[in-house]
This record gives structure tokens, sequence and C-alpha cells, in this order.
């Protein structure tokens, strides 16, 4: 076996990448592969002599030998694999639980779109070392709460991941990068977008990084943010940026980094309640309804064995948004993809049923309580039954429904929330054709594409050139 990480995970074209590796082969390469649609060859190193090291704690760095990979300077923008590659070595996929190390080569800022990889919900679910912070979490006093190090195998790719298997796809356990991620940018290359990339702590070390794009794209499960990525989204945002959640559970917890951001810090329980939830003033005070307009606690989780809905019902159908897609006022989309377009965890905003109608969906008049926004509009919702394996307790909002809840906000920038996880799952995979539709409407009206907000033509938008 061998395992590697990097020094960091976001290196500039040309820059040198610092792996660390051990392992009882007695050689290896490291060939690294561009993730568009599909793994893209782009270099090979020469043999290098391995050695063996001692597996370390997860909250701990594990220090072993460094190995220095001068990167080609043409790479573009984009997420890459270093697949630690020796003689009957297992071959490179997405999903491997070894030999390879998950890496972003970042661009300077010439595209409209930046897509954000979330290092640290990834980083959560990391089991190398025998914890995570849902399982034998390493206490942490100053700050208070666990503690676990960037510095480990794992983190995406290349190492054990906690969690209980995706009932729909067993290929790749979730809160890694093959499940969610990996499935949009696939997507994004065939329909001709290009994009650059960074990770979530590349905005926590940069708060001015978003302001070179129109778009920052948030996908699948992004529940880990520290005030420093928080602040530069919503930064860049009230300065006129665009920010297109096709994601859930979406920063649901706040994290500190530290030892020099190689670990991350989050307190997530204890007698006096978690302080490092967003929403709570026992925590930070700062609903995160305040940015995306929704929340994981007036939504809910599915996590084992099959789940059932009856899909998103359709709001707003003349929005620009729906353009295309032939959905009108109550028309459900989503009931029977596989998986299922809502689930595995979900983010709402506290809604009521309206004139006794069972597809008719808007917001409790205390909302804003909940720290919804003014202009937050609920453009489909689903409802979920009591059969939900979690249905969160909230602050406010009595008689609310728990409903998976895509909605918009316009301000000095655009915000889009999907409110699901499994957006991703279901996207180019001619299930629901209107699920595609409605991402390249959100894209083209969030790149700023000139064009009319609400149409009722039907046609459909052109990809940017």
């Amino acid at each position: 076996m061998i395992l590697g990480y990097a020094a960091s995970a976001s290196v500039w074209p040309g820059q040198e990448l610092v792996l660390h590796v051990a392992g009882d082969a007695p050689q290896f390469r490291v060939c690294v592969y561009h993730c568009a649609d599909g793994l893209l060859p782009v270099f090979s190193s020469d043999w290098l002599a391995a050695t063996a090291a001692p597996a370390g704690r997860a909250d701990a760095n594990w220090d072993w030998p460094a190995y220095h990979i001068k990167l080609p300077r043409a790479l573009p923008s984009g997420v890459y694999i270093a697949h630690l590659d020796t003689l009957g070595g297992a071959p490179v996929h997405l999903a491997l639980d070894q030999a390879a190390v998950l890496f972003v080569v970042r661009g300077p800022g010439l595209h409209k779109l930046l897509y954000k990889i979330p290092l640290a919900t990834y980083n959560a679910y990391n089991f190398s070392g025998g914890a995570c912070f849902y399982a034998n979490p390493p206490r942490s006093i100053d700050p208070p709460g666990a503690c676990l190090s960037f510095l480990r195998p794992g983190c995406g790719i290349g190492g054990p991941t906690f969690g209980a298997p995706d009932h729909y796809d067993l290929s790749s356990p979730r809160q890694t990068f093959a499940h969610w991620d990996a499935r949009f940018i696939a997507w994004l290359v065939r329909n001709g977008y290009q994009g650059e990339f960074c990770t979530d702590l590349d905005i926590d070390n940069d708060p001015g990084l978003c302001h070179s794009y129109r778009l920052l794209l948030s996908v699948g499960h992004d529940e880990y943010w520290s005030e420093g990525m928080r602040d530069g989204v919503e930064n860049f945002i009230a300065r006129g940026g665009n920010a297109a959640f096709f994601s859930a559970n979406l920063c649901w917890w706040r994290i500190h980094l530290v030892n020099d951001r190689a670990a991350m810090v989050c307190h997530q329980g204890g007698p006096h309640g978690a302080r490092d939830h967003w929403w709570s003033a026992s925590g930070a005070g700062r609903p995160e309804d305040s940015m995306a307009g929704v929340s994981y606690r007036h939504g809910g989780g599915w996590w084992d064995g099959p789940r059932s809905n009856g899909g998103y019902l359709v709001q707003i159908a003349d929005h620009c948004l729906f353009q295309g897609t032939g959905l009108s006022n109550g028309s459900a989309f989503g009931a029977h993809t596989t998986p299922p377009l809502v689930g595995y965890e979900c983010d709402g905003a506290p809604l009521q049923r309206l004139g006794g109608d069972a597809n008719r969906l808007g917001l409790m008049k205390d909302a804003a309580d909940c720290g919804t926004p003014v202009n937050f509009q609920v453009l489909a919702a689903c409802p979920l039954s009591e059969q939900w394996q979690e249905r969160p307790a909230r602050e406010t909002g009595a008689g609310a429904l728990h409903a998976a809840t895509m909605g918009i906000m316009e301000g000095p920038g655009k915000v889009f929330t999907a409110g699901t996880t499994d957006w991703a799952q279901v996207l180019g995979t001619g299930q629901e054709p209107c699920v595609d539709t409605i991402t390249r409407n959100v894209l083209q009206t969030m790149l700023n594409v000139p064009r009319p907000c609400r149409s009722t033509t039907g046609t459909l938008l052109e990809r940017p050139a």
C-alpha cells in the first residue's frame, strides 16, 4: 500500500507540488491527471524510491518524506489527481482510498466562473488516523472543539471516509470529490463552460479572491466554512458578484484554521450547546440563511436506504430560470430520478401552504426571524414528510414546513440555491432534462449574459463563447 498527501492542495501553474508519501512499495511514480470529462493524463514523473513511515494522529501533521514535483507551466486551472503509481498497483480512478492525492491548479482570473472545492468538508469526514469530526474526534482546548489536520492522506480522495454509503450509488463514498463535484465538472466541460478553480481555504487566505470573477459555484456538500471564507463570499456578493449553490447543508458549521492553517477546529457540542453552529445565538449568531436564503434546519436529512418524496413543486414558472423547461406552476420534477433529486441532505426556508392549496408554498410571516432575507424568492419546494430521518429543530417558525427549497435573491449580486446535495447526481443523466435546462439558465443569468430575466418564449439559452 502507498499513501500520500499534499503540503498544499492549491498550487499555481509551474509551481512545485510537494507531496508527502509513504508505503511498502519499493518504487512509485507520480502520474498527474486533469479531472475534466473523465481523467486526462498530463504528466508522469520518474520512478522514485518509496520509504515506509508510521501513520499519525488525525489531528497532527504526519510529517512523511517530501517529494517535490515540478508541474508543467501550461496546466490549465482545474482539479487534478496525483496518482501514486506502483508496479502492479491499483489503476487510477476517482474512488481510490489509497495512492491518490487531490489538488487544484489556480487560475489568473481570465474566466468569469470560479468553482470552489469544499476541502474543509472533505476533511471533516476524512477518517485517516482513525478519527474525524463524527467518530473519535480529537479534542482541542484552544480554541475549544475537535481538531483535524489537513496534512494526512485523504481529503477528497486517497483515504478512508466516514459515513453511510449512498444507497443509490456505491461507486464512490459521499464526502469525496468523485461523488458530486467530479460529475458537475464533467457536465460543465461537456457543455462548453470554461472556468477557474480554487479551494475554500484559498478564499479564507485571500478574501478578495472572488472579485476577479462574476460567478462563484458551490456543488454537492459544502458544510464547513471559516469566517474568512464566509466574509469573502458575502463581500463578493455585496459588491455585485453572483453565487450559485448547487449544494446543501451549506455553511452549517463554523471552523477555525489553526497550526498555520494546517488544521481546523470545530466545536459541535457540549453542556452549553455547540459554539460553532453558524445560526444559533450560542454559536456564531450569524444565520447561514442570510447568505443563501436557506438553511439545513428548515430542510432535513435521509442518510440510509431508499428515500421518497414528491419532487420539487414549481412556484414561479415564468421566472427566467425555468425558461425552456415546459414546467408550469404546481408542476413537480425530480421525484422519480435515481437518486431522487431531493435528498441525502437538503436546505430550506420556513414555508407554509398558501390558500389551502397543497401545491402552493410561500414564506412564513416570521421567516425573517430565522434570517431569511426579504428579497428571497421561492422558485420551487419539496415538503419533507415525517418519514425523513432528520428534520432539525429550529428557533422559530412554529408550524412551518420542513421543505427543500430552491430559490433566488437579487440584490447587488444574485444568489441561487438548489437546496439539495444531489443535484449533480441527476444533472446530465437524461432522467430529468429540466435539471440540465435550469442549470444552464442559472449559469447564463449569473455569468451576466445580456438578456431579459423573464420570458415565456420557451427558447433555450445559448452557451457562453
